[in-house]
């Protein structure tokens, strides 16, 4: 199925006032999966999923994929008063949704886990690829001095999103420098993230409030998520160590994981076909 940005694209008004772009794919009464973005400067729901949209809508799902607030199209907001989670309650009432599987990237994963500990009603899966958890225990192998080499070039962009620090944004969040790290892509994530000088400096003054993830998931709550949960994490991801996804396997009971050789952080792009295959199958047979 091809599914370009301008067919899929799609605006609401939150209950709230919030405004969100979001972008949908397939029938509108089929089984519904939400697909959330991290944090990078730049990030959308498009710019992390192009390439898995229409291949998981083609297999006979419902695709929707937001911009959260402080991203991408949809409104501003200062990271002190963001809770993705509540605002995912909030997107999914105004879609009429009382459940959906839902698939995270990154920051888009940590809310997929908190939303299981605090909605489990709500999930029907739970899909992670290069999972956060947010700042914890002394990690075993991740960099003890603070924010990962790939965490340190994110805060960079953020700081002066230029297209030489986009490309060492693209660069430390792929495994295969040389495919993904163009000239075309990277100019596009710095016009992108340009564009909206709000979000930029949202992001930048709310580091010293936890920015992108001020609220934390309650990790002793997570060994009561009984959704089916498929955990995938590149090998070679500098930005969030495969640790997190091993504690993660430990800790979820019905969990399963997916090592990846030769990805980063980015799975759902750098391998596209392979993460669409093992998302369609997990989401059609668990």
């Amino acid at each position: 199925m091809v599914i370009t940005k301008e067919s899929a694209t799609r605006d609401i008004v939150l209950p709230s006032g919030m405004r969100m772009r979001y972008y949908e794919a397939g029938e509108a009464d089929a089984t519904p999966v939400v697909l959330l973005h991290g944090s990078g400067p730049g990030a959308t729901g498009w710019s992390n999923f192009y390439g898995n949209i229409g291949a998981i809508a083609e297999a006979g799902f419902r695709v929707i994929a937001p911009d959260m607030p402080g991203w991408g199209d949809s409104d501003a907001q200062a990271t002190v008063d963001m809770d993705h989670d509540g605002t995912l309650v909030e997107f999914l009432d105004a879609l009429g949704l009382p459940q959906a599987a839902l698939v995270g990237n990154s920051m888009g994963a940590h809310t997929a886990i908190r939303f299981a500990t605090l909605h489990p009603e709500r999930i029907t899966h739970l899909v992670t690829m290069g999972a956060s958890l947010g700042r914890g225990p002394a990690s075993l192998f991740g960099a003890g001095d603070g924010p990962s080499e790939g965490l340190k070039v994110i805060v960079k962009a953020y700081k002066d999103a230029s297209p030489e620090n986009m490309k060492a944004l693209v660069e430390i969040m792929t495994y295969d420098k040389e495919r993904f790290a163009t000239p075309e892509l990277t100019r596009a994530r710095s016009e992108a993230a340009l564009a909206r000088p709000d979000h930029l400096k949202n992001y930048v003054e709310g580091l010293a409030h936890g920015a992108p993830i001020p609220v934390k998931v309650d990790r002793d709550k997570i060994p009561g998520i009984k959704v089916p949960t498929l955990l995938i994490h590149g090998k070679d991801d500098r930005v969030l160590h495969y640790e997190v996804s091993l504690w993660l396997l430990a800790n979820i009971p019905n969990s399963r994981l997916m090592l990846l050789n030769h990805c980063g952080h980015w799975a759902m792009i750098e391998h596209a076909a392979e993460f669409n295959r093992l998302v369609v199958g997990f989401l059609s047979h668990s």
